[in-house]
């Protein structure tokens, strides 16, 4: 079983669209690297899986920047693909870069859930 698991910092209050945004920014920053670091042909097996199947995504939930940090830290520490958005602050934020989300894998389900197992549905 492969997924891929976003994780939103509820903490910020911003509008759902602007959630959403950000949200499909961190699930598709991986594919984005894949494409242009030219890696398709060296990609995981679970990560082949999660292309060839159903993309299954899930949402979590984070009440600071410290923890969605913290989180992107032990997946890298576990081996696995971690990308942390970070939005320019120019609809909101007044401005200011403003680490909003992170998305974790694709990877073994198991294997994210050891990171983020303990969080909250979105």
């Amino acid at each position: 079983n492969v997924k891929q698991v976003i994780v939103m910092r509820r903490d910020l209050k911003v509008r759902r669209g602007k959630e959403i945004a950000q949200g499909a920014h961190a699930s598709i920053r991986w594919l984005v690297q894949v494409v242009k670091e030219g890696y398709v042909d060296s990609l995981s097996p679970q990560e082949r899986e999660w292309l060839d199947g159903s993309f299954t995504k899930v949402c979590l939930q984070v009440e600071s920047e410290a923890e969605l940090k913290e989180l992107h830290q032990k997946a890298h520490i576990m081996g696995m693909q971690s990308h942390l958005i970070v939005d320019n602050g120019v609809t909101e934020f007044n401005g200011v870069k403003t680490t909003t989300c992170l998305a974790i894998g694709p990877d073994y389900a198991d294997k994210i859930d050891q990171v983020t197992g303990h969080l909250k549905l979105y």
